[in-house]
């Protein structure tokens, strides 16, 4: 008797943003069928989010020079609506032994878990704020940067009345632009990172002149609609009666302590990689000190140590949308080589040439908008860091000096820091400069917190599904 042939499985990509779109597309244009698994309702990822349906803001208002690019990625898929499968509104919440572990909603809002076999997945799992928390910063009306932009493009609505954006990177001047054409009060603009950084990053920046060319734009328009703009600026609190936000304090680059009043705050240091399901998908990790970060190990195509599998866009290192797209493109082409099938070898060269160049532009930003050096340094005992579990600055000082742990997941084991419901995704960064600087020991030394399925909250209510998920050809 025969055996039976086995069918390879299609391949999965997780994100719809820039880089799971363009993946998706180059493999259906290829010939394959993928399965692309995001949790929107429709493509675009943070920076191309569409707003609900019958929202009726044109997209030049929504993504201003970027309209064209986002109505590109909002349309892609269509051509391919036979080849490509997108389970959208689905949340992937652990990989293991080959599988993914998903949870999605019935038609009558049931919560319900199926697992999903994969032979070749490409993680575009994108990016979310880095968090480097100030005292008052739990108090409502203080936002992420993303969270801000969020409440703009899917709801048409600002987080405040007279809001400041404050922190560091170029997010902080979009955000900002975005904010004040729509017809938002921007009482300030406040940058930790010194003006001269920039200048210092000027050669690198000029990789990219158009996306330099938009950041001078934004800073300028934002300069002739009298948004004030502070560079070099130290954040000291946020104050105001309980429950509520008044002002920002903070101390300018001349060493002067001022307060701008404010009802609305968007804080953050630019973004930072979504990296647990590559972690859980058995992926090297090396750390980034330009990014302060730990990364996935790639080559050059976005392959990772693991067999089959590939990282892609912002879930990479941080390097923008453009970058994004044409690293989806081609993790997409380094799949179809690693299953035998031919791809055109200029059309290679074209992209590895564009990523390199965008590699050396964010190299550049990193440059022109660092991490404060020495932010744990002056932290007050009563500020909380992990709000999860409302874990103090003191609280972790004291664990370090009762029990002196060297390493992030032994901190998190005698604290608790890291536990909550966001599994570490908000508090992590800051907790491992704070052990970096209670220890002495540099932050790459730390190491990083491994993280534990799910990765991110389920309702108690999902149902295991009966039989996994089927993977046809």
């Amino acid at each position: 008797m025969n055996s039976p042939v086995s069918t390879p499985l299609r391949p999965v990509i997780i994100g719809a943003g820039p880089a799971g779109v363009r993946a998706a597309v180059t493999l259906a244009a290829a010939g394959l069928r993928p399965i692309l698994i995001d949790e929107a309702a429709r493509p675009g990822g943070q920076i191309y989010r569409q707003p609900p349906a019958g929202m009726t803001r044109p997209p030049e208002a929504l993504y201003g020079f970027e309209a064209a690019k986002a109505r590109a990625i909002h349309t892609a898929l269509a051509p391919y609506a036979g080849q490509i499968e997108h389970r959208t509104d689905t949340l992937v919440w652990n990989i293991e032994r080959g599988a993914l572990d998903l949870m999605h909603r019935t038609a009558d809002g049931q919560p319900v878990s199926t697992v999903l076999p994969y032979d070749s997945l490409i993680l575009a799992t994108g990016a979310t704020d880095r968090i480097l928390p100030l005292p008052g910063w739990t108090r409502p009306g203080v936002y992420t940067l993303g969270g801000a932009q969020i409440a703009l493009k899917a709801q048409g609505c600002g987080i405040g009345q007279r809001v400041v954006f404050a922190g560091t990177g170029p997010l902080l001047y979009l955000i900002a632009y975005q904010y004040a054409k729509a017809g938002a009060t921007v009482a300030a603009v406040l940058d930790t990172a010194p003006f001269a950084n920039r200048i210092r990053a000027l050669p690198g920046l000029l990789n990219c002149p158009d996306t330099l060319l938009k950041g001078l734009y934004y800073t300028a328009w934002l300069t002739l609609h009298g948004v004030p703009l502070h560079s070099g600026v130290i954040l000291r609190e946020v104050a105001g009666p309980e429950g509520a936000v008044s002002a920002l304090h903070w101390r300018d680059s001349h060493g002067q302590d001022r307060e701008t009043a404010c009802d609305g705050i968007g804080l953050g240091y630019g973004l930072r990689s979504e990296t647990q399901l590559a972690d859980l998908a058995g992926c090297s990790f090396s750390f980034n000190d330009l990014h302060r970060v730990w990364l996935p190990d790639r080559d050059a195509a976005g392959r990772t140590s693991v067999t089959g599998v590939y990282v892609a866009g912002d879930g990479a290192g941080i390097a923008g949308a453009d970058a994004a797209e044409a690293a989806g493109e081609r993790a997409a082409l380094a799949l179809l080589q690693d299953r035998g099938l031919s791809v055109d070898t200029a059309r290679i060269t074209v992209l590895d040439r564009r990523i390199a160049r965008f590699r050396r532009f964010s190299a550049a930003l990193w440059t022109a908008f660092p991490v404060p050096a020495g932010w744990a340094q002056d932290l007050p005992d009563s500020m909380t860091l992990c709000r999860c579990e409302e874990i103090t600055v003191g609280t972790l000082r004291r664990t370090v000096q009762a029990d002196a742990p060297t390493e992030l997941n032994r901190l998190k084991a005698l604290s608790r820091i890291g536990m909550g419901r966001c599994q570490g995704r908000m508090c992590g960064v800051a907790a491992a400069e704070v052990l970096a600087h209670e220890t002495g020991r540099p932050v790459s030394a730390i190491a990083r917190l491994r993280p534990q399925p799910p990765i991110k909250p389920l309702p108690a209510a999902t149902i295991p599904a009966d039989t996994a998920g089927e993977a046809t050809p």
